[in-house]
C-alpha cells in the first residue's frame, strides 16, 4: 500500500530529470502508518527531507509505504523499491526476528538497509556491512519510567491508597515477544525495585501499541480489580490514553484513579501530562531519530563519512530518552 510519494525538485517519484541531475532515492516501508508515533516521526523526517534538499540544492525522492503490520507486504515492498532504484531503504519493521528476507535482497542487489526504531536481533544486524539501525534504547526508556513512578509514590502517601506499603500495578504491553515491550516492562518494575519500594503484580494484558486495544483492555482490569490498582505501566503513551479513555468512560472519579506513566512522549501524551491525567511520560526523541535516519542516508549515498553522521560501532544510531513530568 503506497502511502506517500514526495519529489523535490521534481514533480514526482517516478519523472525523469536533465541527465546533470542525479535523484536520490530514499525508500521507507513502515510497520503500521497508524502507530501514533511512527506518525509524527515520518512526519518530521519528511520535513526534514524538505529542509536537507533546500540546503544542498539536490534532488530528493521519498516513497513512504505502509506494511500495514504484515512482513510479507513489507518484503514486496522492499522488493518493490530495489527495482525502482531506490539508493538506500529505510525499514520499520513489522516483525524483528523476520528481517532475513530483506537483508538477502538488500545485499544481493547492493542496497544499504537503515532499520529504525524497531530493533532487530544484532546477531541479523551483523549479516552484512551495509546493515544499520537507528532508534533509542528500551531498557533505558523503562528505567526512566520507573524511576518516575518510584519517585512519586516516596512522595506520597496517597499513592499507596490502601496503606501496605506495597506497590500493586498492572502493565499494558505492546506485543507479544516484542523486545521493546519486554524490555520496557522488566526494566520499569526492576527500578521500582532498586528504589527499594515493594511491588505486587495484579495483572497485565497485551494492547499491541494501540489505544483503543487498550481502553478495552484496561476496561476489563478496572472492572475486575477496581481502586486497587495503584499503578498502571503501560509500554507507550497511545496505552496509557487508551486507559484514560477507558476510565472517563466508567465514570471513575478523578481521586480513584490509578498513577499513569506513559513512555514516548506524543503531543497527546504531552497533553495527558499537562492535564495532571499522567504524572509523566519518557520522551522518545522522534526528531532526534528522524534526523539521524536522513543524516546517515545522506551520508551513505554521497559517500560521506558515516562516523561524522552519528553512527557508532559500524552499526548504531542511538537517542537518549528524557523523563517528562510537567509539560
Amino acid at each position: 500500500m503506497l502511502a506517500g510519494c514526495i519529489g523535490f525538485f521534481a514533480s514526482g517519484c517516478s519523472q525523469s530529470q536533465p541527465a546533470k541531475q542525479k535523484t536520490m532515492k530514499i525508500g521507507v516501508t513502515l510497520y503500521d502508518q497508524y502507530d501514533t508515533f511512527i506518525s509524527h516521526l515520518m512526519d518530521t523526517f519528511k520535513e526534514d527531507v524538505y529542509q536537507l534538499s533546500e540546503e544542498t540544492g539536490e534532488t530528493i525522492s521519498l516513497e513512504v509505504m505502509d506494511a500495514a503490520k504484515s512482513q510479507s507486504t513489507q518484503n514486496d515492498q522492499v522488493k518493490m523499491m530495489i527495482e525502482r532504484g531506490c539508493d538506500v531503504i529505510c525499514v520499520n519493521l513489522v516483525d524483528r526476528t523476520e528481517p532475513t528476507t530483506i537483508t538477502d535482497m538488500a545485499e544481493k542487489n547492493g542496497v544499504p538497509i537503515i532499520f529504525f526504531n524497531r530493533e532487530l536481533v544484532p546477531e541479523d544486524l551483523e549479516r552484512w556491512d551495509k546493515l544499520y539501525y537507528v532508534g533509542a534504547d528500551a531498557y533505558q526508556s523503562g528505567v526512566l519510567e520507573g524511576e518516575i513512578a518510584a519517585e512519586a509514590f516516596l512522595a506520597s502517601k496517597e499513592m499507596d491508597r490502601n496503606g501496605d506499603g506495597v506497590l500493586q500495578y498492572v502493565s499494558l504491553e505492546g506485543e507479544i515477544g516484542h523486545q521493546d515491550a519486554i524490555v520496557r516492562t522488566e526494566s520499569s518494575i526492576n527500578t521500582i525495585m532498586e528504589a527499594g519500594i515493594e511491588v505486587e503484580k495484579l495483572g497485565y494484558a497485551i494492547a499491541n501499541w494501540n489505544r483503543a486495544q487498550a481502553k478495552t483492555q484496561f476496561t476489563a482490569m478496572w472492572t475486575e480489580l477496581g481502586d486497587r490498582i495503584e499503578l498502571l505501566l503501560p509500554n507507550n503513551d497511545d496505552m496509557a490514553l487508551g486507559a484514560i479513555d477507558a476510565l472517563k468512560t466508567l465514570k471513575v472519579p478523578r481521586e480513584d484513579w490509578p498513577v499513569i506513566v506513559g513512555i514516548d512522549g506524543t503531543s497527546e501524551g504531552l497533553e495527558a501530562v499537562r492535564a495532571g491525567e499522567m504524572i509523566g511520560t519518557v520522551y522518545n526523541d522522534k526528531e532526534g531519530q528522524a534526523g539521524g535516519m536522513l543524516n546517515l542516508a545522506y551520508a551513505i549515498i554521497t559517500g560521506g563519512d558515516l562516523e561524522a553522521a552519528g553512527l557508532k560501532d559500524g552499526k548504531y544510531i542511538r537517542l537518549p530518552y528524557e523523563k517528562i513530568t510537567e509539560a
